[in-house]
Protein backbone atom coordinates (compact mmCIF):
# COMPACT_ATOMS: atom_id res chain seq x y z
CA UNK A 1 0.00 0.00 0.00
CA UNK A 2 1.17 3.30 -0.84
CA UNK A 3 0.21 6.56 1.69
CA UNK A 4 1.07 10.03 1.28
CA UNK A 5 0.31 13.04 3.75
CA UNK A 6 0.01 16.17 1.64
CA UNK A 7 -1.85 19.55 1.56
CA UNK A 8 -4.43 20.46 -1.04
CA UNK A 9 -5.24 23.53 -2.16
CA UNK A 10 -8.37 24.92 -1.98
CA UNK A 11 -9.89 28.54 -2.41
CA UNK A 12 -9.60 29.08 1.57
CA UNK A 13 -6.27 27.68 1.85
CA UNK A 14 -4.39 24.72 1.94
CA UNK A 15 -6.27 21.43 3.21
CA UNK A 16 -4.03 18.52 4.83
CA UNK A 17 -5.16 15.14 3.33
CA UNK A 18 -4.11 11.77 4.09
CA UNK A 19 -4.54 9.24 0.83
CA UNK A 20 -3.71 5.60 0.83
CA UNK A 21 -4.08 3.27 -2.16
CA UNK A 22 -3.47 0.31 -3.93
CA UNK A 23 0.73 -0.07 -4.67
CA UNK A 24 -0.39 -2.03 -8.36
CA UNK A 25 -3.06 -2.43 -10.88
CA UNK A 26 -3.95 1.54 -10.56
CA UNK A 27 -5.16 3.53 -11.80
CA UNK A 28 -7.89 2.84 -8.67
CA UNK A 29 -11.75 4.33 -8.59
CA UNK A 30 -11.31 7.51 -6.36
CA UNK A 31 -13.12 7.55 -2.87
CA UNK A 32 -13.75 10.57 -0.72
CA UNK A 33 -13.57 10.07 2.47
CA UNK A 34 -14.91 12.08 5.24
CA UNK A 35 -14.55 12.35 8.59
CA UNK A 36 -17.03 12.57 11.93
CA UNK A 37 -17.10 15.38 14.48
CA UNK A 38 -13.33 14.60 16.13
CA UNK A 39 -11.30 15.00 13.52
CA UNK A 40 -9.27 13.29 10.81
CA UNK A 41 -7.09 10.92 12.96
CA UNK A 42 -5.21 7.56 12.90
CA UNK A 43 -8.57 5.18 13.50
CA UNK A 44 -9.98 7.10 10.74
CA UNK A 45 -6.65 6.76 8.58
CA UNK A 46 -6.95 2.10 9.61
CA UNK A 47 -10.84 2.94 8.01
CA UNK A 48 -9.21 4.29 5.08
CA UNK A 49 -6.93 1.67 4.52
CA UNK A 50 -9.12 -0.85 4.88
CA UNK A 51 -10.77 0.89 1.63
CA UNK A 52 -8.04 0.76 -0.15
CA UNK A 53 -6.83 -2.67 0.01
CA UNK A 54 -10.03 -3.75 -1.92
CA UNK A 55 -8.76 -1.02 -4.79
CA UNK A 56 -9.34 2.71 -4.26
CA UNK A 57 -7.46 5.66 -4.20
CA UNK A 58 -9.22 7.17 -0.88
CA UNK A 59 -8.18 10.79 -0.37
CA UNK A 60 -9.20 11.38 3.98
CA UNK A 61 -9.01 15.31 4.40
CA UNK A 62 -9.38 17.67 7.56
CA UNK A 63 -12.05 19.43 7.12
CA UNK A 64 -11.11 21.43 10.31
CA UNK A 65 -8.20 23.53 8.07
CA UNK A 66 -9.52 26.92 7.98
CA UNK A 67 -9.18 26.84 11.27
CA UNK A 68 -6.74 24.12 12.80
CA UNK A 69 -4.18 21.61 10.91
CA UNK A 70 -4.59 19.22 14.15
CA UNK A 71 -7.69 18.38 16.12
CA UNK A 72 -7.52 15.88 19.38
CA UNK A 73 -10.80 15.56 21.04
CA UNK A 74 -9.88 15.10 24.53
CA UNK A 75 -12.75 13.66 27.38
CA UNK A 76 -13.39 16.67 28.74
CA UNK A 77 -15.99 19.40 28.56
CA UNK A 78 -13.79 21.65 27.01
CA UNK A 79 -12.60 19.89 24.00
CA UNK A 80 -16.52 18.24 23.27
CA UNK A 81 -17.31 22.30 23.17
CA UNK A 82 -14.02 22.90 20.89
CA UNK A 83 -15.24 20.18 18.49
CA UNK A 84 -19.20 21.47 18.49
CA UNK A 85 -17.26 24.88 17.64
CA UNK A 86 -15.06 23.10 14.69
CA UNK A 87 -18.77 21.49 13.92
CA UNK A 88 -20.54 24.59 13.45
CA UNK A 89 -17.63 26.37 11.49
CA UNK A 90 -18.88 24.10 8.39
CA UNK A 91 -21.24 24.24 5.81
CA UNK A 92 -22.15 22.19 3.01
CA UNK A 93 -21.10 24.94 0.17
CA UNK A 94 -17.96 25.10 2.07
CA UNK A 95 -17.37 21.18 2.05
CA UNK A 96 -18.40 21.24 -1.48
CA UNK A 97 -15.63 23.79 -2.12
CA UNK A 98 -13.08 21.27 -0.78
CA UNK A 99 -14.58 18.47 -2.68
CA UNK A 100 -14.15 20.44 -6.26
CA UNK A 101 -10.10 20.69 -4.97
CA UNK A 102 -9.80 17.12 -3.69
CA UNK A 103 -11.10 16.25 -6.99
CA UNK A 104 -8.92 18.40 -8.81
CA UNK A 105 -5.67 16.86 -6.74
CA UNK A 106 -7.06 13.31 -7.65
CA UNK A 107 -7.31 13.78 -11.79
CA UNK A 108 -3.89 15.01 -11.36
CA UNK A 109 -2.39 11.73 -10.28
CA UNK A 110 -1.34 8.68 -11.69
CA UNK A 111 -2.57 6.53 -9.22
CA UNK A 112 -6.26 7.86 -9.31
CA UNK A 113 -8.83 7.01 -11.73
CA UNK A 114 -10.77 9.81 -13.43
CA UNK A 115 -14.19 9.63 -14.26
CA UNK A 116 -16.83 8.33 -11.45
CA UNK A 117 -16.35 8.84 -7.79
CA UNK A 118 -17.70 7.33 -4.62
CA UNK A 119 -18.09 8.97 -1.12
CA UNK A 120 -18.60 8.01 2.23
CA UNK A 121 -19.36 10.05 5.44
CA UNK A 122 -19.52 9.83 8.88
CA UNK A 123 -21.51 11.43 11.61
CA UNK A 124 -21.70 15.46 10.80
CA UNK A 125 -20.55 14.26 7.09
CA UNK A 126 -23.17 12.17 6.79
CA UNK A 127 -24.77 15.64 5.31
CA UNK A 128 -21.99 16.73 3.42
CA UNK A 129 -21.84 12.88 1.48
CA UNK A 130 -25.63 13.47 0.67
CA UNK A 131 -24.89 16.95 -0.22
CA UNK A 132 -21.62 15.73 -2.46
CA UNK A 133 -24.57 13.43 -4.95
CA UNK A 134 -26.00 16.06 -5.90
CA UNK A 135 -23.57 18.84 -6.16
CA UNK A 136 -21.29 16.73 -7.95
CA UNK A 137 -23.91 14.75 -9.53
CA UNK A 138 -21.48 14.84 -12.51
CA UNK A 139 -19.30 13.09 -10.74
CA UNK A 140 -20.33 10.97 -7.98
CA UNK A 141 -21.70 7.71 -8.79
CA UNK A 142 -21.89 6.35 -4.90
CA UNK A 143 -22.12 8.09 -1.97
CA UNK A 144 -22.90 6.78 1.52
CA UNK A 145 -24.17 8.62 5.09
CA UNK A 146 -23.11 6.49 8.21
CA UNK A 147 -25.24 7.35 10.51
CA UNK A 148 -25.55 11.10 9.15
CA UNK A 149 -26.50 13.56 11.26
CA UNK A 150 -28.65 16.56 9.93
CA UNK A 151 -29.97 14.95 6.77
CA UNK A 152 -33.08 17.14 6.75
CA UNK A 153 -33.13 19.87 8.31
CA UNK A 154 -35.20 23.76 8.04
CA UNK A 155 -31.89 25.32 6.82
CA UNK A 156 -30.99 26.79 3.35
CA UNK A 157 -28.53 24.51 2.65
CA UNK A 158 -30.25 21.18 4.13
CA UNK A 159 -29.21 18.37 1.29
CA UNK A 160 -32.56 17.17 1.21
CA UNK A 161 -33.39 20.08 -0.91
CA UNK A 162 -31.45 19.30 -3.69
CA UNK A 163 -32.12 15.47 -3.62
CA UNK A 164 -34.15 15.20 -7.31
CA UNK A 165 -30.64 16.28 -8.66
CA UNK A 166 -28.56 13.17 -7.96
CA UNK A 167 -28.08 10.13 -10.66
CA UNK A 168 -25.71 8.41 -8.56
CA UNK A 169 -26.89 5.67 -5.93
CA UNK A 170 -27.21 7.09 -2.54
CA UNK A 171 -26.76 4.63 1.08
CA UNK A 172 -28.30 6.04 4.37
CA UNK A 173 -26.68 3.42 6.86
CA UNK A 174 -29.16 4.45 10.22
CA UNK A 175 -28.47 3.37 13.91
CA UNK A 176 -31.73 2.46 15.74
CA UNK A 177 -30.70 4.28 19.12
CA UNK A 178 -29.07 7.79 17.55
CA UNK A 179 -30.52 10.60 19.11
CA UNK A 180 -28.74 12.96 16.61
CA UNK A 181 -30.83 11.40 13.78
CA UNK A 182 -34.03 10.69 15.32
CA UNK A 183 -36.36 7.89 13.63
CA UNK A 184 -38.94 10.57 12.95
CA UNK A 185 -36.26 12.53 10.86
CA UNK A 186 -35.46 9.45 8.83
CA UNK A 187 -38.91 8.39 8.36
CA UNK A 188 -39.08 12.13 6.94
CA UNK A 189 -36.55 11.71 4.71
CA UNK A 190 -37.72 8.45 3.47
CA UNK A 191 -40.81 9.68 2.81
CA UNK A 192 -39.50 12.57 1.16
CA UNK A 193 -37.17 10.39 -1.34
CA UNK A 194 -39.68 7.69 -2.47
CA UNK A 195 -41.30 10.78 -3.70
CA UNK A 196 -38.25 11.12 -6.33
CA UNK A 197 -36.69 8.69 -8.87
CA UNK A 198 -33.41 8.73 -7.43
CA UNK A 199 -31.98 5.67 -6.70
CA UNK A 200 -31.13 5.23 -2.80
CA UNK A 201 -31.66 2.92 0.13
CA UNK A 202 -32.39 3.65 3.95
CA UNK A 203 -30.87 0.80 5.89
CA UNK A 204 -31.86 0.57 9.61
CA UNK A 205 -29.58 -1.36 11.84
CA UNK A 206 -31.14 -2.88 15.25
CA UNK A 207 -29.38 -2.67 18.03
CA UNK A 208 -26.57 -0.17 17.02
CA UNK A 209 -26.20 3.29 18.56
CA UNK A 210 -24.23 6.49 16.79
CA UNK A 211 -20.62 5.71 16.34
CA UNK A 212 -21.11 2.13 15.95
CA UNK A 213 -18.61 1.57 13.22
CA UNK A 214 -15.88 3.53 14.76
CA UNK A 215 -13.37 0.40 16.39
CA UNK A 216 -12.22 3.06 19.50
CA UNK A 217 -15.48 4.18 19.92
CA UNK A 218 -15.88 2.00 23.35
CA UNK A 219 -19.11 0.72 24.95
CA UNK A 220 -20.82 1.83 21.35
CA UNK A 221 -18.83 0.06 18.51
CA UNK A 222 -20.96 -2.93 17.46
CA UNK A 223 -19.36 -5.35 15.35
CA UNK A 224 -22.09 -6.98 13.54
CA UNK A 225 -22.99 -3.80 12.48
CA UNK A 226 -19.58 -2.14 11.95
CA UNK A 227 -19.20 -5.24 9.84
CA UNK A 228 -22.48 -5.18 7.61
CA UNK A 229 -21.60 -1.21 7.03
CA UNK A 230 -18.51 -2.26 4.95
CA UNK A 231 -20.21 -5.09 3.25
CA UNK A 232 -22.81 -2.36 2.62
CA UNK A 233 -20.19 0.02 1.37
CA UNK A 234 -17.85 -2.14 -0.77
CA UNK A 235 -21.02 -3.54 -2.61
CA UNK A 236 -22.15 0.46 -3.70
CA UNK A 237 -18.69 1.13 -4.68
CA UNK A 238 -18.46 -2.19 -6.91
CA UNK A 239 -21.61 -1.75 -8.60
CA UNK A 240 -20.84 1.75 -9.42
CA UNK A 241 -17.20 2.54 -9.82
Amino acid sequence: MIEHHIDIKTKDGQMNTFITHPEEEGPHPIVLFLMDAPGKREELHDMARRIATVGYYVVLPNLYYRTTREFELTGDEAGTKRMFELLASLSNPMVMDDITGMLEYADSQPAAKSGKVGVVGYCMSGPFAFAAASAHADRVAASASIYGAGLLTDRDESPHLNATKITGEMYFACAEIDHYAPTEQIKALDELLGQTDINYRIEWYPGAEHGFAFPQRHGIYHKPSAERHWERLFALFRRNL
